[in-house]
């Protein structure tokens, strides 16, 4: 996919994502289930998990040039997070979308997060295409082992492949 499209799915993906957050600020002292409002912050706590700690991880093993940002990576990083998922940072999007809707539970935050994470997971599959490009078999392999983004899965093949005694 061209850079220019990415960056404009990306950019819609995060503009309706500003909007959610502003709606669902003005939204949230509305009457709501509380116990789903707490699913919500939880979910946003590990967003923020997921969107923070890549910079490290990437930082510190993905071969990064002094001076460089922490996405130019020149080594594929297949360990902590992304040994669960590979898209750790579009999950947290795609998590802080769906923490949004849980905290606000009103529509128009509900339809504004669907679509921001529908163009988010849109990225995901450009994305994949790039790092093909940029690490070949290396990453098809990696691809075969860790989902995209389904943090459930990701966790039980990282515990299945512990119990079998494969590195992860």
């Amino acid at each position: 996919m061209k850079t220019w499209k990415k960056f404009g799915l990306i950019t819609i993906a995060s503009i309706l994502l500003i909007i959610q957050y502003i709606l669902a600020f003005f939204i949230y002292k509305l009457p709501g289930y509380p116990a789903l409002q707490w699913v919500g912050g939880a979910i946003w706590v590990l967003s923020l998990i997921f969107g923070i700690a890549p910079i490290f991880v990437l930082r510190r093993g993905g071969g990064v040039a002094k001076g460089k940002s922490y996405v130019e990576t020149t080594r594929l990083v297949d360990t902590s997070l992304y040994a669960i998922v590979r898209h750790p940072q579009y999950l947290s999007g795609i998590l802080f979308n769906l923490a949004l809707m849980l905290l606000a539970q009103h529509w128009l935050v509900i339809l504004l997060g669907a679509i921001s994470a529908a163009l988010i997971w849109l990225d995901i599959q450009a994305a994949d295409q790039d790092a093909v490009e940029k690490f070949g078999d290396e990453y098809r392999q990696y691809m075969q082992r860790v989902p995209q983004t389904n943090l459930l899965l990701g966790i039980f093949r990282c515990i299945q492949a512990k119990r079998s005694g494969e590195n992860m």
